[in-house]
């Protein structure tokens, strides 16, 4: 099994050229990756100023890197205690766990939907802050705003052709599904193929953020998401509205 932390160490070496160092990144995004794989290493290369050509500048690797580092040193000291505990609670007979913990968040139904389908979605947080975020929302602590990245402003309403859901208007996180009680993923009308962000066409020369691509960004990229309605006994999948 890959070692994130052999990954890391490759990472950090100088003396491999930088396609190889963002390979062993990639490997690394496999084995946590909080806003899913797509998200995260978008948020990376913002986060880090990852430039289009990395020989301009391969120590942004290792910014990435070591962010995601602390992030996942963070969750993994978290998941060794609900381990534990959760050996002790079956020991009392307690076979039902009292909570689900955010890294173990169900498949179905995610609030987060829309980040898998769109990596400029997703929470502005520092990875690290992020995990202590979910970490005290799992403690209890009542934290104000959306409880993925805190925005307070006003929720996107969107039609599901059988209701509506009350998304964040900053991360798209799913504040108030559809009571119909259906299945529904949240994903973009003009899709960005995953060969354009791994190239960072969204980064200029320098590490900054693109001004021009992709053109719609903010509350506005979240107000043009689509519905689609997930039938898991047949395995359909079907945007709503058509017949």
């Amino acid at each position: 099994m890959t070692s994130f932390h052999t990954r890391r160490a490759l990472v950090h070496d100088a003396s491999l050229p930088p396609y190889r160092r963002h390979s062993a990144l990639r490997t690394c995004l496999t084995l946590f990756a909080p806003y899913g794989l797509r998200a995260t290493y978008h948020h990376l290369t913002v986060s880090a100023r990852m430039p289009r050509l990395l020989e301009a500048d391969p120590e942004s690797l290792v910014r990435a890197v070591d962010e995601l580092h602390e992030a996942r040193e963070l969750q993994r000291a978290r998941a060794e205690e609900y381990a534990e505990r959760r050996r002790a609670e079956k020991r009392a007979g307690r076979r039902r766990p009292t909570d689900t913990p955010w890294w173990n968040r169900p498949w179905r139904n995610p609030p987060d939907s829309a980040w898998q389908h769109d990596p400029f979605l997703h929470p502005p947080l520092r990875l690290p802050d992020y995990v202590r975020r979910q970490h005290a929302l799992l403690d209890g602590v009542e934290l104000p705003g959306c409880p993925a990245c805190g925005e307070e402003g006003p929720a996107v309403s969107l039609s599901t052709g059988h209701g509506h859901a009350e998304l964040c208007r900053c991360c798209a996180w799913v504040l108030t599904p559809c009571d119909c009680g259906r299945w529904h993923s949240f994903e973009p009308a003009l899709r960005v193929g995953w060969s354009r962000t791994w190239q960072r066409e969204h980064m200029t020369g320098t590490g900054e953020p693109s001004p021009h691509w992709p053109g719609v960004r903010g509350t506005a990229r979240v107000e043009r998401l689509e519905s689609y309605t997930v039938d898991w006994e047949s395995r359909v999948v079907r945007r709503d509205g058509d017949q």
